[in-house]
This record gives C-alpha cells, sequence and structure tokens, in this order.
C-alpha cells in the first residue's frame, strides 16, 4: 500500500501499524512538515519504501498496489495559513494523483479528510449528514475548502470510475511525533507547560474540541480500510473539553508553574466541536478507548524525552495562538 503523508505525525503511526498488519508500505512525502526522524526507526523494516515526492506534481509507484491512502496536507493551522497555496495544491491536485493512482492499480482509496469540513457548526454534535459552515475566503478557508473538495473529487472517482473510495473525517487526534512548534493546542500548551512559558489560550478560552488519542484514530482508520464503507465517517472521540480547561489539565499533569495567559481569538475558529460516531460505533465496531488523561500522559512522556531536541526549524514553526 503507498500512504501520501507518511513521514507526518498521524501518516507514521499508519505505517507503523499497517506494517505490523503485514503490509508492505510505500511511505510517500516531500517532507514540507512530515520528517524523516518519524519513520527513521521503520527504514530497517523489510517491508518499508520511503519514496520523497510531492503528489501535488505526480504520482507513480511501481508494481501493484492494494491501497492508496492520501493523508498528505499540512494540517495544524499554523502550517496551512503560512502555506496556504500548497494546502490547496495538495487537496486537489495531489487528490487527483493519488485517486488516479488508485484507479490505474485497482485499489481500494482512503482519504483522510476533516472535521474542519464542518467549519464553525451550527449543528452540535456534528453528524456526517451536516453540510457543514465554512467561510470559503476566510484564513482557515485554505484548510476548509481543499477537503471539501478532496472529498467531492473522491465522491467523482466513485461514481464515474467505480473506484473503491472511502472518506473519513478525522476529529483533533493527539499523541507522540507531533511537532512542538506546530500550533496546535496540545502540543503547544505542553510544551509551554514544560518549559516554564506562559500557556496561550486564544479568546476566553470556551471553545470547545474533542480530543482523540492517535492510536484510537488508527484503529478506526485501519477498520475502515478493512470494510466496505465509502463513508464520509467520523472517527474522534466525543470527549469534548474547553481549551481553557484542556490548558488548565495540562498544566496539572506537568506539574507546571506556567501562568495561564489570554490572547486574541483568531478569526473563524470555531466555537464547538464534537463528534457524533454513531456511525462508527454501529458499522465498524469501533470507539475510543483510550482515557484522554492516559493518552495525555503518553504525550507529556514524549515530549519530555525528545524536548532536548526541539531545534531551530521547530521553533520557526512557533505560533503565537493555540488552535
Amino acid at each position: 500500500m503507498a500512504i501520501t503523508g507518511g513521514a507526518g505525525f498521524l501518516g507514521s503511526h499508519l505505517c507503523e501499524r499497517f506494517l505490523l498488519e503485514g503490509y508492505r508500505v510505500i511511505c510517500v512525502d516531500n517532507f514540507l512538515t512530515g520528517s524523516v526522524a518519524n519513520v527513521e526507526h521503520l527504514m530497517a523494516e523489510d517491508g518499508f519504501r520511503l519514496m520523497r515526492a510531492d503528489v501535488s506534481q505526480h504520482l507513480s509507484v511501481p508494481g501493484g498496489l492494494e491501497a492508496v491512502l492520501h493523508f498528505a496536507s499540512p494540517a495544524s493551522p499554523s502550517d496551512y495559513l503560512r502555506l496556504p497555496i500548497d494546502t490547496l495544491r495538495v487537496g486537489s491536485n495531489g487528490t487527483f494523483n493519488a485517486l488516479e493512482l488508485a484507479r490505474e492499480k485497482g485499489a481500494r482509496f482512503v482519504l483522510a479528510s476533516t472535521s474542519e469540513t464542518y467549519g464553525d457548526p451550527l449543528v452540535h454534535p456534528q453528524p456526517e449528514s451536516y453540510w457543514g459552515n465554512v467561510n470559503p475566503i476566510g484564513p482557515r478557508g485554505v484548510y476548509d475548502e481543499a477537503k471539501r473538495f478532496a472529498e467531492a473529487m473522491t465522491m467523482a472517482y466513485r461514481r464515474a470510475h467505480d473506484v473503491d473510495t472511502a472518506i473519513l473525517r478525522i476529529f483533533n487526534t493527539f499523541g507522540p511525533r507531533m511537532r512542538p512548534f506546530d500550533g496546535r493546542a496540545i502540543p503547544t500548551f505542553v510544551r509551554q507547560a514544560l518549559l516554564g512559558e506562559p500557556i496561550t489560550v486564544s479568546g476566553d478560552g470556551s471553545q470547545t474540541r474533542s480530543i482523540c488519542y492517535v492510536d484510537d484514530l488508527v484503529e478506526g482508520i485501519v477498520r475502515l480500510f478493512n470494510s466496505n464503507l465509502d463513508g464520509p465517517i467520523n472517527i474522534g472521540n466525543p470527549h469534548e473539553v474547553s481549551m481553557l480547561a484542556l490548558a488548565e489539565w495540562i498544566k496539572e499533569l506537568t506539574g507546571s508553574s506556567s501562568e495561564i495567559a489570554f490572547i486574541p481569538r483568531p478569526q473563524d475558529d470555531p466555537t464547538v466541536r464534537r463528534p457524533d460516531i454513531t456511525l462508527a460505533r454501529t458499522r465498524l465496531g469501533w470507539e475510543p478507548r483510550v482515557p484522554i488523561e492516559e493518552g495525555l500522559r503518553r504525550t507529556i512522556a514524549w515530549f519530555e524525552e525528545h524536548s532536548p531536541l526541539w531545534s531551530a526549524q521547530d521553533q520557526a514553526d512557533l505560533a503565537t495562538t493555540a488552535l
């Protein structure tokens, strides 16, 4: 199977899991936001191959393929705000190239979409049937609309070319291998807490997210891949928490003396976010198993272990707003 964006946070965990499942894995990445370090421990595996390529330009893989998992895309707000054109191109051209590869090989295609397709939702929690409330011309629109277009393209290939496709909508996921300066809430809060810096919460911190530990997400993806469902299907943890409560929780778990500091809230920042996972429960027999506090403890431990490796390049990714 080919996994685009395989050297990223989620992609690297998928490479690891599918190798354990006995698949030969081709990890495709251009390292715009991914890192060789995320998959370095897999290099010695006979079934693993790392291929540097920009899927927005071209995607060609020799031999047969059972699956194409399209996970390539900047995903954190700080990434897609500084890389708006790249984000739109990977959602459009990249999705087209990945679908063409799946069509050529007769492979199952799995698209990593996002809860951001729901925008700032007017329906709560969000079922897959909800069409969303997205600002297409706002700064976040480059990511939201790239993923919405990718979903439309995926369904077009299913209808026009009979490609075996599946769409999953990923809700906020966290765990080891997140970049400490990528601007997302959990790595930002953990990094700040460990360094004793002010923990920056946007607005008054009342906006919510539903956070899912990466192992649970990967299990959901594996089950979707092995099913005959086409989706879209929500994969996320319904455990909803405010940003202020999350910051205070991480401060407590790290034993930090950091203060909570409030910063301006960014434009179009969603007010609430929680998945309706009825479909995943009933059709995939999936629901999250890792308690949030256990996931946070594992993530904090990973950050503590890797904090000496935080580099100047990491710091170049620093975003002043945690989302």
